[in-house]
């Protein structure tokens, strides 16, 4: 059985695809003679015609076609290894940032988060907390590979790889008289106290665009850039407020909360997504965080 020369195979693909021995020895940067006793020594061992010159210049024959098909199912399986290893190099010491929104936290640390680093010990994490606009600023900066947020603005800029419908709800106390009420009406609740997150957040930029619509205006009694003031201001029986209802789920099975349908079609088609830069490449690392998340995380999961 021969044991085919590599080095003979690579010159005849170069052979090939230039057309010529001369053109070949241009592009490989070596000699003809060493490229033509390569081609003769390969024609001896096999005992058969490889190719010929014509008007169009190299020709391989049948048996030549066959030995060029095999060097580049070599070379391509050989990049396709090369390339896992290269991969699997990336992850053994890498680095992911990702900013996210305080109301994703518990979600992130319960699990997704937890497996990735048992995963991969390795890569080193680095978890900024950010609302809506700020973290779409940092993936647009290339400050974070990933951003997971809660109703951003469209922006041509962003791909966003994963996406979830998470209406924001109305979120009351036990017992409160609008529970009565089954599903409110928007109108509904500007007769009781109420808080707002800032603007600067998804979910707080969501009730503006409620007021612009129905011609109303909210009238907080409290507004914060705290997800847990806002959920302690509805915990401690204050008032009202609007969060998605995964950001208070174990509260809401305690009992300690109760979640009703959100009052507006604004608010119920809100979304949660993950993001990044529509212009840079995700790592390995970056690939493999994001597939925990979008697999780990109840708000990319769950059914509602």
């Amino acid at each position: 059985m021969w044991k085919l020369n590599p080095r003979a195979l690579r010159y005849l693909n170069e052979v090939a695809s230039q057309g010529s021995l001369r053109k070949a020895a241009a592009r490989l940067n070596i000699d003809v003679s060493a490229i033509s006793r390569q081609l003769h020594q390969l024609e001896e061992e096999i005992g058969l015609p490889i190719g010929y010159r014509s008007g169009q210049g190299f020709m391989p024959t049948e048996v030549g076609e066959e030995l060029i098909s095999l060097y580049r199912q070599q070379k391509a399986s050989e990049d396709a290894t090369l390339s896992r290893i290269e991969a699997l190099q990336d992850l053994r010491r890498g680095q992911v940032t990702l900013a996210v929104g305080e109301g994703f936290i518990a979600d992130l640390i319960s699990a997704p988060l937890q497996n990735f680093m048992q995963h991969y010990p390795d890569i080193a994490i680095s978890v900024e907390m950010a609302g809506a606009n700020e973290a779409v600023r940092l993936v647009k900066e290339d400050v974070v590979d990933l951003a997971v947020v809660y109703a951003p603005q469209p922006d041509p800029e962003l791909i966003s790889h994963v996406t979830r419908n998470r209406p924001l709800d109305l979120i009351t106390p036990p017992g409160h008289p609008i529970t009565r009420k089954g599903r409110p009406d928007i109108h509904d609740i500007l007769n009781y106290p109420l808080a707002l997150i800032d603007q600067q957040f998804g979910m707080g930029q969501l009730p503006m665009l409620v007021e612009q619509l129905e011609h109303i205006r909210f009238k907080p009694q409290l507004k914060t850039n705290s997800v847990s003031v806002l959920k302690n201001f509805v915990l401690s029986g204050m008032g009202l407020t609007f969060m998605p209802r995964l950001t208070v789920h174990e509260e809401v099975l305690a009992g300690k909360i109760i979640c009703l349908p959100a009052p507006h079609p604004v608010l119920a088609e809100a979304k949660a997504h993950i993001v990044s830069h529509k212009g840079r490449e995700l790592t390995v690392a970056g690939e493999r965080l994001l597939r925990h998340l979008s697999e780990g995380m109840l708000f990319f999961n769950q059914i509602k």
